[in-house]
C-alpha cells in the first residue's frame, strides 16, 4: 500500500468519526427546538439520549469483533451506510418513541463501524507513532461535535432541526463509497501469530489470564469517563441557559469544548508516545477533576465558566481519545476490534448512566454548579484506576515476540 493511499484511508477512517461526533451531538442540540414543537420538557428525550448509547455498545460487542474475522472493510464500509439510513429516518421522526428507535439502530451501526476504524488505523501507523495516529483519527469525534455545535443555528435555520440528522447522514454515504474504493482489500482478517489458533469468540480472550488485567483497566477507566463525558455533552445545552448562557451561546460552547477536547487528546495522545502513558493519563483526569470542583465552588460566572468546561468537558473528550489509543500497546492485534469493542460495550454502562443520572438531577431541581460539580467524581476516580496502567502495560511486553503488532 502506498504512502499516499495509506494517508488518504486514514483521512477517511477520521471522516468515519468526524459524522459519528456529529451525529451524537445532533440529539442534545435539536432537543431545546423540538421540546417546543412536541410539547415535551428536555428530561423526556432521556430514553433517546440513552437509545443511541445502547446501540453502540450492542454493535461495538456484538458486530465489531466480526471485523477481526471477516475483515474491516467491508463491516465498515456497510456499517456506514447503514448508519446514513437510520440517521436519515431519524430526521423523520416525531415521537419520543420514533426517536428511540431510530437513535438505537444509528448507535449499533456505529458501534460495529468504529472500533474497525480504530484497530485499522493502528495496523495503517508506524509503531513509533501509533497512539499519536489512532488520536488523530478518533479526534474526528470531537471535531464533529464541535462542528455541529458551532453550526448548529445556521443548520437548523437552512433546514430545520431535520438538518441537524441529514448532515451526518449523507456524510455516511460518502463516505462509505470513498472507503470502499480506497481501503486495500488485504485490510481484511488480521492473523494470529504464528502456531497461535484463531478463536470463534475473541471477546472471551480478554476475560482470562494474561488480558483480563489490561481489559479491566481500560474498561473501567473508559466507563467512568464515558459517564461523566455523556452528562456533561447531553445536558449542557439544557443546563447552561440557567446559569446566565444564551441559547445559542450554550449551542457554541457545547462544539468548542470539543475542539479542547482534540487538542488535550492530542497531547495526551504525544505524551503516551513519547514519555509515560501512567502518569500521563494520571494526571489529565486530576486536571478535569479541578476544573469541575472550581466551578462548583465559584458559582456561576459566565466567562470563567466557559474557560473551566474547555478544560474539563475537553479534558473527558481527550480521555475518550486517548484510552483506546492505548490497546495497541496493551493487546495482541488479532485481539484489537475485539477489545475496543467490547470495552466500548462496557463503557456504555456509564454512557447510558450518565444522561440517565443528569435527568434524575435536573427532575430533583439540581441548579447548574451543583450539576456541573457532581463530575468531579467520577473523574477522580479514573485519575486512580489509571495508576495501574504500568501493571497492564507489563503484560503484553511479557508476551512471546510473535504477539507484537506489525505495521
Amino acid at each position: 500500500m502506498s504512502q499516499g493511499r495509506r494517508l488518504l484511508a486514514l483521512v477517511l477512517l477520521a471522516g468515519v468519526f468526524v459524522m459519528d461526533g456529529f451525529d451524537l451531538n445532533a440529539m442534545p442540540l435539536a432537543v431545546p427546538h423540538l421540546q417546543r414543537e412536541l410539547g415535551l420538557s428536555p428530561a423526556q428525550f432521556g430514553i433517546a439520549f440513552s437509545a443511541v448509547l445502547v446501540g453502540l455498545g450492542g454493535g461495538a460487542a456484538l458486530i465489531a469483533p466480526l471485523g477481526d474475522r471477516i475483515g474491516r472493510k467491508p463491516l465498515i464500509v456497510f456499517s456506514c451506510l447503514a448508519a446514513a439510513l437510520t440517521t436519515f429516518a431519524t430526521a423523520s421522526s416525531g415521537s419520543i418513541a420514533e426517536f428511540a428507535l431510530w437513535r438505537l439502530l444509528t448507535g449499533a451501526s456505529l458501534g460495529a463501524c468504529l472500533p474497525n476504524c480504530t484497530a485499522l488505523s493502528a495496523e495503517l501507523a508506524s509503531e513509533n507513532k501509533r497512539a499519536t495516529v489512532m488520536t488523530l483519527v478518533s479526534a474526528g469525534i470531537p471535531l464533529g461535535a464541535m462542528g455541529a455545535g458551532l453550526t448548529a443555528p445556521e443548520v437548523v435555520a437552512l433546514g430545520g432541526w431535520a438538518g441537524l440528522f441529514l448532515t451526518p447522514g449523507i456524510l455516511a454515504v460518502l463516505l462509505a463509497l470513498a472507503l470502499w474504493a480506497v481501503l486495500p482489500a488485504q485490510s481484511a482478517r488480521p492473523a494470529p501469530p504464528a502456531g497461535a489458533p484463531r478463536s470463534k469468540a475473541p471477546q472471551l480472550e480478554l476475560l482470562r489470564s494474561p488480558w483480563n488485567l489490561p481489559f479491566a483497566i481500560m474498561a473501567a477507566a473508559l466507563t467512568l469517563n464515558a459517564l461523566n463525558l455523556y452528562l456533561l455533552s447531553q445536558w449542557m445545552p439544557s443546563v447552561l441557559p440557567d446559569a446566565g448562557f444564551t441559547l445559542d451561546q450554550a449551542a457554541r460552547i457545547s462544539g468548542l469544548v470539543q475542539g479542547a477536547g482534540f487538542a488535550m487528546g492530542l497531547s495526551a495522545s504525544v505524551l503516551i508516545d513519547r514519555w509515560k502513558p501512567g502518569p500521563t493519563m494520571v494526571g489529565l483526569f486530576a486536571i478535569v477533576a479541578a476544573s469541575f470542583l472550581a466551578i462548583g465552588l465559584i458559582g456561576p460566572a459566565p466567562a470563567a465558566w466557559t474557560v473551566l468546561l474547555l478544560i474539563g468537558v475537553g479534558g473527558s473528550a481527550g480521555a475518550a481519545m486517548a484510552i483506546p489509543a492505548l490497546t495497541p500497546a496493551l493487546f495482541p492485534r488479532q485481539l484489537l476490534s475485539s477489545a475496543i469493542g467490547m470495552g466500548v460495550l462496557i463503557a456504555r454502562i456509564g454512557a447510558i448512566s450518565g444522561p440517565m443520572v443528569g435527568s434524575a438531577m435536573l427532575a430533583a431541581g439540581t441548579g447548574p454548579s451543583m450539576f456541573l460539580m457532581a463530575a468531579a467524581l467520577p473523574a477522580a476516580l479514573c485519575a486512580l484506576i489509571c495508576l495501574g496502567l504500568p501493571a497492564a502495560l507489563a503484560v503484553k511486553r511479557a508476551q512471546p515476540a510473535g504477539e507484537e503488532i506489525t505495521a
